[in-house]
């Protein structure tokens, strides 16, 4: 089994990327690999709601997202990784969560149904629950099982040295891995006993106009 850490900021190697690692050691102690994605720090567009993703199965601009895409099946499990900006999730994180998830949405792709995800999040000082409830929303409308830790999922500091001092919030991400890990563990031994996953419904779209 295997897990992919996504790093959502703009540095590739700061704060948030610290935390992601902490993450995914726990993991491997538990015997789970994991590989580490970052999304960059080029222009990501947001969705333009095109639905070209209806017949291909992937986004229409042709960047990280689709890099994400192509390999997001072969994974079990998945950690979210964002910076606080403005007391939410970074623009690039924002838009690229906005676009994969309803690019697999729409073209029917699977990749992520029942498979758990995690958020983990960084910031100086404030703005962290708002962000951790911002992309949990994203999992929880792709049906994936949210992972939680001892505490919200969150680490302080202005850089990576300053984050391996926040002990606490290192100590949520060692036990975040490890119960993400005993999930994964759970799913594999269900399934392997005979459980299937629960058959898929097709989707009812409706809104609050009625005739």
């Amino acid at each position: 089994m295997k897990v992919l850490l996504v790093n959502g900021s703009p540095h590739p190697e700061g704060c948030t990327c610290t935390a992601l690692c902490e993450v995914g050691d726990a993991l491997n102690a538990e015997g789970i690999d994991t590989d580490i994605i970052w999304i960059g720090n080029r222009p990501l567009s947001g969705c333009i709601a095109c639905k070209a993703c209806i017949q291909k199965n992937r986004c229409v601009f042709d960047d990280t997202v689709n890099e994400f895409l192509d390999i997001a099946g072969d994974y079990d499990g998945f950690v979210f990784g964002s910076p606080v900006h403005w007391g939410g999730a970074s623009g690039g994180m924002t838009s690229f969560l906005d676009r994969a998830f309803y690019a697999d949405l729409n073209g029917g792709g699977n990749r992520f149904y029942l498979k758990p995800a995690a958020a983990v999040i960084s910031a100086r000082r404030a703005g962290t629950t708002a962000t951790w409830d911002q992309l949990n929303k994203y999992f929880g409308l792709m049906q994936m099982p949210i992972i939680t830790s001892r505490y919200w999922n969150m680490v302080h500091g202005t850089n990576p040295d300053e984050v391996k001092k926040d002990l606490e919030g290192m100590q949520v991400m060692r036990i975040l891995g490890r119960n993400m890990a005993f999930f994964l563990r759970c799913k594999e031994l269900a399934l392997q006993s005979g459980l299937s996953l629960p058959t898929p419904e097709p989707f009812q779209f409706t809104n609050f106009i009625r005739e």
